[in-house]
């Protein structure tokens, strides 16, 4: 028996409604019609993406950055438009458009300091 590969992804946050709001409002995702109480599932292709309370023993405070070197990569009709966007909403962008073999490309801090890196097809 093995496994298959990603299924669903999650992101442990501080305050579950601000962060869902950021993703709301800043990256145009939508909320799925069913969370759990304590997740914010969002309707996502082609693997689920959710923010969530941490986990019992978990502690955001204590980590130096909490995604350390896991990569979160989510896919944008128009990356620079959407840098654009969150640079005059006063979003942290860690590093600026780049094009690469994935599209145009940059990295955003979100609320908890995660690296998002957005691209698009290019």
């Amino acid at each position: 028996m093995s496994t298959i590969g990603p299924d669903f992804i999650s992101l442990q946050v501080r305050d579950l409604e601000r962060s869902a709001a950021f993703y709301e409002a800043h990256l145009g995702l939508a909320r799925a019609e069913v969370s759990p109480p304590h997740a914010v599932v969002f309707a996502t292709q082609p693997i689920a993406f959710a923010v969530r309370e941490p986990l019992p023993g978990v502690d955001l405070d204590a980590l130096p950055r909490p995604s350390g070197g896991v990569g979160l990569w989510l896919r944008a009709d128009d990356a620079q438009q959407l840098h654009d966007d969150l640079v005059a909403a006063g979003t942290e962008i860690a590093a600026a458009p780049i094009d690469g073999p994935f599209g145009r490309t940059f990295t955003l801090v979100d609320p908890d300091g995660y690296l998002v890196t957005i691209h698009d097809a290019g």
